[in-house]
């Protein structure tokens, strides 16, 4: 490809994951946050929660001056804490709920263009109670985001039986979940993750052609499928790392199905970001860089 990615796309990339010393909402969150401002590679900044509120005015601060694109992903406020929003259990539900919740007001308070989450693990002998728990879930999301303003709320696909076991999932359990989201909620889209369509066991275009309509957010991401590698799981490796699934070839055949698909274009530009995470001691600049000269001949190869 001759032309220029940002003519088709806003690059980005997930900031708590890059350094993953800021993923529990402290630690050095300003320092990541300006190694990300000062490189002009990226249009979009990707944070999660930060609970303090002075660091959260300076971030977007920076952000801002900076002239980034900032979306919030909630994930790490899941994860960490063992949160679920389809939790069978009413108490625990309504607190993963309230969590999530306060976390679409940290992202109003900085400013952001996008909310991500994920689902939770479910027992496949409970799994139509755990889709309806979540769709209810979902839509609380949904109508107390639309209340506050018009940030979309995005639901990443994630993997079923591998590492997270979220109900949703594999492709044709989200579409069946964001066909019955839209029909109430225009907000709502669904996020996709490279890494994670490896780990659902589809294949690229398997994955992507049957929730085309409702992509909104993309994510270029590696992942160890191998038992007893390191890094195995969903850990997010940088490109060319031992054993690992994604290179060069995966992310050019995900950026042509992007295109085919109409998400990569130039009238309105949508996001697409790294996310890729030091490994032991690794440096996570040298991570970064890893990243951008993967995209940079994956670009080059279409």
């Amino acid at each position: 490809m001759n032309e220029p990615m940002r003519k088709y796309m806003r690059v980005g990339i997930v900031n708590f994951m890059a350094f993953p010393a800021t993923m529990k909402g402290e630690g050095p969150i300003i320092e990541a946050t300006r190694a990300i401002c000062r490189d002009d590679y990226f249009d979009v900044i990707e944070v999660t929660w930060i609970k303090d509120p002075e660091t959260r005015k300076q971030v977007r601060k920076m952000v801002e001056t900076a002239g980034l694109t900032l979306t919030y992903g909630s994930q790490p406020r899941m994860l960490t804490t063992g949160s679920n929003i389809n939790d069978l259990d009413d108490a625990r539900r309504k607190a993963a709920l309230d969590s999530l919740k306060a976390g679409i007001d940290e992202a109003y308070e900085l400013g952001a263009k996008g909310f991500a989450f994920l689902s939770g693990k479910y027992q496949e002998e409970t799994r139509k109670r755990s889709f309806d728990a979540l769709l209810d879930s979902a839509s609380q999301l949904c109508e107390y985001a639309a209340a506050k303003g018009d940030m979309p709320v995005l639901l990443e696909v994630f993997d079923y039986d591998f590492d997270k076991k979220s109900i949703i999932g594999p492709a044709p359990l989200a579409r069946k979940f964001v066909d019955k989201m839209k029909c109430k909620h225009h907000n709502f889209g669904l996020m996709v993750d490279l890494s994670h369509i490896v780990q659902i066991h589809e294949t690229i275009r398997e994955n992507i052609l049957p929730i085309a309509p409702y992509v909104r957010h993309a994510h270029i991401a590696n992942a160890v499928m191998k038992p007893g590698a390191e890094a195995v799981g969903d850990m997010h490796p940088r490109f060319q790392f031992p054993n690992s699934e994604i290179g060069v070839c995966e992310v050019t055949e995900f950026l042509r199905i992007l295109f085919d698909i109409g998400y990569l274009n130039d009238r309105e530009p949508p996001i697409v970001s790294f996310e890729v995470k030091p490994w032991g001691d690794e440096d996570p600049e040298f991570v970064i860089a890893n990243a951008k000269r993967t995209l940079n001949e994956a670009w080059a190869r279409l």
